[in-house]
């Protein structure tokens, strides 16, 4: 047999081992390879396949995260009432609006008798939290942002909880009322429950609004006044809770209080 012969029989029975495929799905002809769709799919012995291509412009934006699943900012405080907080006071018959008060999207604290205002939501954990504070008065003054709140009167009148301090020219001072946190340098920077800042010059002068940034993801705490790094905490031993303003002595006065919930992070 001649190699085109050769050839031409081999082909012959090749065929013929398709024909007896099609007998043993039904008898039906099957098309070797017709595309429904040649930019997507091929046909082979009646099998559709889907051809590989490169994802269009359309497809990478449903791919992508839709901003309705993105972490969305909340005010919490709504610069018109005490809508979502509550409060703890040293003298139990005084009330909140003897000591607090909300004035042109303003919260006013008088600084008597001390206690705190808190959010009634206990569960706040990985989120940036923006606020802005000032001294009314020219003399300054004593106040803090407590995070991580949770036992009522852990230490006298305040719960436990991680203060970040405000108190003018010390402001970004950590404190810890019931719990621990770790900082670097920590033997030049700890006094007994106090974590000195990095920095006293970031604050602005009695009656200027300062801008305070507080970021806690996990165990850790990162705190900028003004823009300036001024403190960041390792290894807390609280990493959610509620989240209070202190009333301390002295008038003092907040605005834009808006926490944003962090988004989780890839796994790497």
């Amino acid at each position: 047999m001649t190699n085109q012969n050769r050839r031409r029989a081999d082909a012959r029975i090749s065929l013929s081992a398709i024909g007896f495929a099609a007998l043993l799905l039904g008898g039906q002809s099957l098309p070797l390879f017709a595309a429904d769709n040649p930019a997507t799919t091929t046909k082979a012995f009646g099998v559709t396949t889907p051809r590989k291509t490169e994802k269009s412009d359309s497809s990478k934006a449903v791919d992508a995260k839709p901003d309705s699943e993105k972490p969305k900012s909340i005010m919490l405080f709504n610069g018109k009432d005490f809508s979502g907080w509550t409060f703890d006071l040293a003298k139990p018959d005084v009330k909140i609006e003897d000591v607090w008060s909300v004035k042109d999207g303003v919260l006013h604290c008088k600084g008597q008798p001390n206690g705190y205002i808190i959010t009634k939501r206990r569960d706040f954990k990985d989120y940036k939290l923006a606020f802005d504070w000032r001294w009314p008065t020219g003399k300054g003054g004593n106040s803090g942002l407590l995070l991580h709140c949770s036992t009522p009167r852990e230490r006298g009148i305040w719960c436990k909880s991680i203060e970040v301090q405000l108190m003018s020219g010390n402001a970004g001072d950590l404190i810890v009322i019931g719990t621990e946190l770790n900082v670097e340098k920590e033997k030049d920077r700890k006094e007994d429950r106090r974590y000195i800042n990095l920095t006293d010059d970031s604050e602005k002068k009695p009656g200027e609004w300062n801008r305070m940034v507080v970021v806690c993801r996990g165990n850790e705490i990162v705190v900028k006044i003004n823009g300036d790094l001024v403190n960041r905490a390792t290894n807390t031993s609280v990493v959610e809770g509620a989240i209070a303003l202190q009333s301390e002595g002295t008038p003092i006065e907040f605005r834009n209080v808006k926490l944003t919930p962090l988004a989780k992070r890839k796994d790497k």
